[in-house]
């Protein structure tokens, strides 16, 4: 009466059928999941590539005339497709830190043209295999994707599998449990992973921010000191040759400045040799040298504009006004220092990481039974990479950019600086085809003390009209005679000098040793 269990026993021909059935399947899996994750690293495995791949319709270096290193192509910043122009003989993404020069953008109106062009998502697409944020991603994505094609091999082996000719086979290794997780802990944990990537580059986007408005405000008052050391120039008993070389100075020592605070900001390697070449090149040697060996090179270039300001024929209250913008540099160089020397909380960006990578790594698990549909789950392995790749990218914008001084174009920012300085000083009163305009009668008072006891108040009406004449003073404790009155030419006049309450005409003249009120001005 007992009843006969099916028999779980594979025989030896199905066990080889269903093996030789099992490695064609697992070859084709390989070779999908070996083409996807290598269809986002083209270069980390070949080295040098055609620099037009991801550039539909892009010209070629050699084409547009290009014999440039790449340093000499990124110094006065790049473009919109900066990545499409990078010289033949080279890789067209450099790996890791190599990249950082290529993201040093500074936009003109076409690049902006092209930022906003209706076919964008078409480029960008076109372009996904010259991304250089995914190229920095292989060894992360190519290791959630062996996971997830392991998994699909693996739950194969347990649970069968379906051959190329859609029959069923069964498992090969039928005792050994299939592997899956619950998806609802993936979901649960999405939206605590989700707001600490936005921490993560909101915080990094605004120390980029704040990098760029330190040197937007260099900028701005390298410019404005300049300026004011022009206007502000006291020419008199100065010959011209002497103006053009004070004023030189000032612009040289402003440039000497920011040139060394993107050098006090860069990596050595990178900018050591072209820094002295161009200290060199511009400055004195005695100054150069002074400025390289200092312990603190920004500090010194800050002293010796200083110095410079000093040295220039003006009053003490216009170079007080000048030397405002040297505490402004001060406080962008501070801010920027702050930046290079304090990253974001290590216990932070090193938990997301291993919360994102965990996550990632466990992902495939939660997400099989979704792919049940497909042939052997195989989806699960296309659908790993995109999501890995999307995810660890946004992990590594937000690294790119926490340290922002190596992608800001601080060459280009330096060079222009310097251009529009040696411009400013330049120009001088008058050449610009307007004579200049002598002293106002009515500002005398304030330019020269031969006219500081005025006989005559102006009224506001009378300002622009023929001023009164002024009678000198009598001596000391002699009442003045009484000078004679303004001419009246009009009865708006007479109404205004009415209407003051003020009789000019009487109005005695103060001694010689004594004070009028206007003194008190």
């Amino acid at each position: 009466g007992a009843v006969e269990l099916p028999s779980h026993r594979i025989s030896k021909a199905n066990r080889r059928n269903a093996t030789m059935k099992l490695f064609a399947y697992l070859a084709l899996a390989g070779l999908l999941a070996s083409s996807m994750t290598a269809a986002f690293t083209p270069q980390s495995f070949t080295g040098t590539t055609s620099n037009t791949a991801g550039c539909v319709g892009r010209p070629t270096a050699s084409e547009l005339g290009m014999a440039q290193t790449i340093p000499e192509m990124t110094r006065a910043g790049t473009g919109w497709d900066s990545f499409c122009e990078v010289p033949e003989g080279t890789t067209i993404i450099p790996g890791g830190e190599a990249q950082r020069p290529f993201r040093r953008t500074v936009y003109t109106h076409d690049d902006w043209k092209k930022h906003r062009s209706q076919d964008r998502f078409i480029y960008y697409l076109q372009a996904i295999l010259g991304s250089g944020v995914y190229d920095n991603l292989a060894r992360e994505v190519l290791a959630v994707t062996a996971i997830a094609t392991a998994l699909v091999f693996y739950n194969g082996c347990a649970g069968g599998f379906t051959d190329l000719l859609g029959g069923k086979s069964p498992a090969v290794l039928p005792d050994l449990p299939k592997l899956t997780l619950p998806l609802a802990a993936f979901t649960i944990t999405s939206p605590s992973l989700g707001l600490l990537l936005v921490f993560r580059t909101n915080t990094s986007y605004q120390r980029w921010d704040e990098a760029r408005k330190n040197w937007g405000m260099n900028i701005n008052h390298t410019r404005d000191l300049t300026r004011m050391a022009n206007a502000y120039y006291d020419d008199r008993g100065v010959s011209p040759e002497q103006r053009a070389d004070d004023l030189n100075h000032v612009a040289l020592c402003t440039w000497a400045f920011v040139r060394a605070m993107k050098r006090h900001l860069s990596p050595e390697e990178e900018d050591e040799a072209a820094f002295r070449e161009e200290l060199y090149e511009k400055l004195s040697a005695q100054q150069a040298e002074m400025i390289i060996a200092a312990a603190h090179r920004p500090n010194r270039a800050l002293q010796d504009l200083s110095f410079a300001i000093d040295d220039l024929p003006m009053h003490f209250m216009r170079k007080n006004e000048i030397h405002k913008a040297v505490t402004i540099f001060e406080d962008d160089l501070g801010s920027s220092e702050r930046i290079l020397t304090s990253p974001v909380p290590l216990f932070y960006t090193r938990h997301l990481a291993r919360f994102l990578a965990i996550w990632l790594l466990l992902l495939p698990f939660g997400m099989y039974d979704s792919f049940k549909d497909t042939w052997n789950h195989i989806g699960l392995i296309p659908a790993t990479v995109v999501i890995a790749t999307m995810l660890f990218g946004i992990e590594e914008i937000g690294t790119q950019l926490e340290e922002p001084f190596t992608v800001l174009p601080m060459q280009a920012f330096c060079d222009k600086i310097y251009n529009w300085c040696m411009e400013i000083v330049s120009w001088s009163p008058g050449d610009n085809g307007r004579s200049l305009t002598p002293t106002k009668t009515e500002h005398a008072f304030f330019t020269s003390k031969a006219n500081a006891t005025p006989a005559t108040q102006a009224t506001p009406a009378s300002f622009g009209k023929p001023a009164a004449p002024v009678v000198a003073a009598p001596p000391p404790f002699v009442a003045a005679p009484s000078a004679p009155a303004a001419p009246v030419e009009d009865a708006a006049v007479a109404a205004a000098t009415a209407a003051l309450g003020k009789d000019q005409s009487s109005a005695p003249a103060q001694a010689s040793g004594g004070f009028s009120y206007l003194d008190n001005l």
